[in-house]
């Protein structure tokens, strides 16, 4: 299938050919029939595309700050390495979609095959769309009309902020494309609306549909004429639809409010408020979250659970159901608002020049006899035929883009395929880095007979089910932390493991780091005990990302700490016998970010593992301690090591290296030699996994938990 793109990097937009998505429990497949370009978000985009690197730079202050910081702490190289990286990531344009549905996931009811709906789906001839965030287009609606209303929504979400009575003045600044539809919806609402706006045919559209729209470059004081219109009171609300940088938009607002009025912004501007503008009126201050309540909810929009009507009235899907039944019943005309209709093949001609385009609305045509829905595609076609060590990806996220792929490609590794749900981040890598097939279907790659090694980058919920399937296909796997979630999933790989003569390998990349080997050395082979403290100054993630959810993510102890339990026993050589963990706060909460990790080892060795999430970032990330026999061992952010009471040399520095290359350096080097054992021990592996479930058990009973 044909999807639209956004280069971030080159500033390009581009048609880009990617394999159709697979369905999945809780969404909807869709052929697209129409979209809509929303030009005022979309250009955007593209403009930032097009910038150049400090021009970027000066758009996000607050990342700029942030890449300092990790200059501070990871070095030049790897935080330019970063950098370059995101930006090389496409953007998929587009969030107003309408189309048929062509299948539904499990747990899906509300859809069907064959019917007509709207979602935030992007420019794609398919799109992979969570049910909350799809809705039934009612017959009378053309897929034209209906194009509109995701746009519509936005609006809407502003005007249900507002809370605007019948016979209300209110004053729409900005009479774009959203600006228009919530003056219009303003006005079915009983309202006296006013519209501001430096375009003449926006504003003369809006003059059609009854607004006293004006133009302010034709002289008028915009504050004067607002209080003029209301004998001196002052509007009664102002929505604030423009997109303008200037401080000036949000002062004049505040002047043309009565007292105690209400200011709503949902497009984007400067926001250099002055105090005295709000404080002598009371005003009040809102910014409008796009389609409404549960946007950007994991719960809502991924998981599909709704919130219950008789509690929150409107979420973005009842506003969708909100706007199509106004276009209905005629509340709300939207057919006047098109300025174009292009094909999908024509979309340069939308997005060639936005920057002079006087576009409001162009609606993107897609073919009803498009056959292109095939889930794999060959990107570069090459020949396996008798090579070992052939790899196929499933996952293509960050990591992967990031850090898998660039030490893939040093070792000049053999990737046959990379898969992702959606299709356009496995197609765009696979260009990159010439690897032949990009899908969204990873059965095919367990299916396919040269493919020997299979790794795993997924989201954390599913690596053990991955993992059972690709032994099952007879195939070694590599599959980054952890392992598995909880204790059934790690006893059904164990099963599954003895019936085969199969490796299991797990991300632990941090043994086979240079400083880490050096530190073992130093240690030696021994069975001495040794003491360890380690400390991992993991940095704060939101709440809301699916690491800290335990069903997905498993946890950063479970998901992340787990790096730092197999460092320590690779250090120590021995398996951890016993776990305690106590966790920052007074609450005892299994999902936890900041705690105190206390292993017991089989030869006596005792570690520490501090994994903290409230430390600066502009500190070292990771530190090691090791104490023995009258000498330390002292690793800061894999970048320095130094020795003390050991003989010879006493100080190591280097560029930062977790041991990335390294590890799939022996990997590939093990699958070509035929190699039985896995380049970590299958039951050290285990071992760890387990001690990472104890912690928890251990944080939430309050005892030392043995390991079985």
């Amino acid at each position: 299938m044909k999807q639209i793109i956004q280069d971030l990097n080159k500033g390009n937009t581009i048609l880009e050919e990617v394999p159709v998505p697979k369905v999945k429990a809780g969404c909807v497949l869709i052929r697209t029939t129409r979209s809509l370009v929303s030009l005022g978000t979309e250009k955007m985009l593209v403009e930032f595309g097009k910038a150049n690197f400090i021009q970027k730079a000066r758009q996000q202050p607050d990342k700029v700050k942030m890449v300092l910081d990790k200059i501070k702490s990871d070095g030049l190289k790897p935080t330019m390495e970063a950098v370059f990286n995101k930006l090389n990531q496409p953007l998929p344009l587009g969030y107003c979609n309408v189309g048929v549905v062509k299948e539904v996931g499990k747990g899906v009811t509300e859809f069907k095959v064959g019917d007509r709906v709207v979602s935030n789906g992007n420019h794609a001839e398919y799109v992979l769309v969570p049910k909350n965030l799809v809705a039934k287009i009612p017959k009378e609606v053309s897929d034209e009309e209906a194009a509109f209303t995701v746009i519509g929504s936005i609006g809407l979400q502003g005007i249900r902020l507002l809370k605007p009575t019948f016979g209300e003045t209110i004053v729409v600044v900005g009479l774009g494309l959203i600006g228009l539809v919530t003056a219009e919806l303003l006005i079915a609402n009983g309202c006296n609306v006013l519209g501001f706006d430096y375009d003449p045919v926006k504003v003369q559209l809006a003059k059609d549909k009854g607004v006293l729209a004006i133009n302010p470059a034709d002289g008028t004081d915009q504050v004067k004429f607002v209080e003029e219109y209301t004998n001196g009171v002052g509007a009664d609300g102002v929505i604030i639809t423009a997109s303008n940088k200037s401080n000036d938009i949000i002062s004049q607002s505040a002047k043309m409010s009565r007292k105690r009025g209400r200011v709503v912004l949902v497009g984007v501007i400067g926001l250099d408020i002055s105090r005295a503008d709000f404080y002598e009126k009371e005003l009040s201050f809102q910014v409008s979250c796009s389609y409404g309540p549960g946007r950007y909810d994991e719960s809502y929009e991924q998981k599909g659970i709704d919130y219950p009507v008789g509690y929150v009235r409107w979420t973005e899907n009842r506003n969708f159901e909100a706007i199509l039944n106004a276009i209905k019943k005629g509340g709300l005309n939207v057919s006047d608002l098109i300025t174009d209709r292009y094909k999908l093949s024509e979309y340069n001609k939308i997005y060639g020049d936005m920057s002079n385009s006087k576009s409001i609305a162009s609606i993107i045509e897609y073919s009803t006899d498009s056959n292109s829905d095939i889930d794999n595609i060959v990107v570069e076609k090459k020949s396996f035929h008798g090579s070992k060590g052939v790899l196929g990806i499933i996952g293509a996220g960050n990591f992967t883009s990031s850090t898998m792929l660039p030490k893939l490609k040093k070792l000049k590794a053999e990737v046959k395929f990379i898969a992702s749900s959606g299709g356009l981040s496995s197609t765009v890598l696979a260009k990159k880095y010439s690897i032949e097939n990009s899908t969204t279907n990873y059965i095919n790659i367990l299916e396919d007979k040269e493919v020997d090694i299979v790794i795993v980058t997924t989201q954390h919920n599913v690596h053990a089910s991955m993992v059972l399937e690709i032994l099952k296909a007879n195939k070694n796997v590599f599959v980054e932390k952890p392992l598995a979630l909880n204790i059934d999933e790690l006893e059904a790989i164990i099963e599954e493991y003895k019936k085969r003569n199969l490796n299991v390998t797990v991300g632990f990349n941090r043994r086979f780091a240079p400083l880490a080997k050096k530190m073992k050395t130093y240690i030696g082979d021994n069975t001495n005990p040794i003491n360890i403290v380690a400390t991992m100054n993991a940095g704060f993630i939101p709440q809301n990302v699916w690491v800290h959810d335990m069903e997905i993510g498993g946890g950063r102890i479970i998901g992340e700490a787990c790096h730092f339990i197999d460092l320590c026993s690779f250090l120590c050589g021995s398996e951890v016998v016993s776990v305690c963990m106590n966790a920052m706060g007074l609450d005892v909460q299994e999902n936890t970010d900041n705690a105190s990790i206390l292993l017991r080892y089989a030869n006596g060795s005792n570690v520490v593992i501090n994994y903290f999430a409230n430390g600066s970032k502009s500190y070292s990330k990771e530190r090691i301690e090791v104490y023995s026999q009258e000498r330390t061992l002292v690793m800061d952010n894999w970048r320095e090591l130094k020795a003390y009471g050991f003989k010879g040399k006493s100080s190591y520095k280097t560029k930062q290296d977790k041991g990335h290359f390294n590890q799939f350096k022996e990997l590939i080097e093990h699958q070509k030699s035929g190699g039985c054992d896995g380049i970590i021990p299958f039951n050290s592996i285990i071992n760890t996994t387990k001690a990472s479930f104890a912690a928890i058990e251990s944080l939430k009973e309050g005892r030392w938990v043995d390991i079985g």
